[in-house]
């Protein structure tokens, strides 16, 4: 059965403007009937790498906190620290870039909470109903502590999962860090001893005694090492390390099924805004020009369906002259593809419909 996938272009004038269309499409698509009455309600959003300018701006994240504040709910923007090396790696230089893209209890009427703590390993081990291969997903606290969740994302190009979407904005951005080593890694980190200076703080760290230095640098025991990633975090020289070496169809399952431990048990609901279609992540500290034009806004309480939808209708925009997008195989009408052609996108929303998160079939209903 096709799920309802609820969608407005950005077409306004003085009668309504956008923040208040988008309140007008999440009371159609039913967000209304959740109840929100003394709930924490999470909403899941990314705040921008430090040059980058693709995000989306704060008074989106406004106008569905307002939303939910109406309706007696307590929200809260969120998203979990990252693994790489940025402006995000840990809890305080998150909420500091955070602050510096806009995003305040004045700006957004609500707080910000880093889901998974200031070392990114606050996080709780969720099983994963039909997993096949996350069996318990590492999911920062704050998210799990949420009562109602809601993903508010930016929909656009990703250089390994091909497109990132709601799915991605769930899976891959509400794993901890050591969930994101996880889903991106297919073995354990290493030092890199060029960085490593032997400080010791990886060896006080570990909880299962898998570090060790000798001649002042850090060695890792593969044979103890769990891969919770705690010893990354903590590395004032970034000198531990994984391996990006996780196959793309991998990757894209595995954030299904990350997707899968957030969105069980709880009332969910989706939004994505389909604008500056930027063809990679906004974990990037710069955004390339988008590649189609803006397509508008779209909501449903199904992210696989939503995703689906929202594909579709980038694919059927046409390529905007100069972009990332406007080369390759001009025959190849899958956008995603042109510009990332080594990338898997439908393994991630198949392997969401085979464990039933959602359905790639739709409905699409205009406001």
């Amino acid at each position: 059965m096709a799920s309802k996938v609820y969608w407005a272009d950005l077409r306004v004038d003085f009668h309504e403007n956008l923040q208040q269309k988008l309140t007008r499409l999440m009371k159609t698509a039913g967000m209304g009937e959740i109840d929100f009455d003394r709930k924490f309600v999470a909403i899941k959003m990314h705040f921008g790498e430090p040059g980058n300018l693709a995000f989306l701006r704060p008074n989106w994240a406004k106008t569905v906190a307002d939303f939910v504040k109406e309706r007696g709910g307590k929200p809260f923007l969120t998203d979990c620290n990252t693994l790489y090396v940025g402006g995000r790696k840990n809890g305080l230089d998150h909420l500091d870039t955070a602050c510096l893209n806009g995003f305040n209890p004045m700006t957004t009427g609500c707080q910000v909470i880093i889901a998974d703590g200031i070392k990114g390993s606050d996080e709780v081990a969720v099983p994963v109903a039909g997993g096949e291969l996350v069996k318990e997903a590492k999911i920062g606290r704050a998210v799990m502590d949420a009562d109602v969740f809601i993903s508010l994302t930016h929909f656009k190009g990703h250089e390994e999962a091909g497109f990132g979407g709601a799915l991605k904005n769930i899976g891959m951005g509400c794993g901890s860090r050591a969930g994101k080593m996880e889903q991106h890694n297919a073995g354990k980190p290493h030092v890199d001893h060029e960085h490593c200076v032997g400080c010791g703080m990886c060896t006080r760290i570990c909880a299962h005694s898998a570090l060790s230095v000798a001649e002042r640098k850090a060695n890792i025991d593969h044979s103890r090492c769990v891969g919770c990633g705690r010893c990354i975090a903590i590395c004032p020289r970034n000198a531990i390390q994984i391996d990006w070496d996780e196959t793309v169809t991998n990757l894209n399952r595995k954030i299904a099924e990350y997707s899968k431990a957030v969105v069980d048990g709880r009332p969910c609901f989706h939004i994505s805004l389909v604008i500056d279609v930027s063809p990679n992540c906004d974990c990037r500290a710069e955004n390339d020009a988008a590649i189609v034009p803006n397509v508008g806004m779209f909501a449903s309480f199904d992210p696989v369906a939503l995703d689906m939808a929202c594909v579709d209708a980038v694919n059927a925009q046409p390529v905007i002259r100069g972009s990332a997008a406007d080369g390759g195989d001009a025959h190849d009408h899958d956008h995603f593809h042109r510009i990332h052609p080594e990338t898997d996108w439908m393994s991630c929303l198949e392997h969401a419909e085979k464990i039933g998160i959602g359905t790639r079939a739709y409905e699409l209903i205009k406001i």
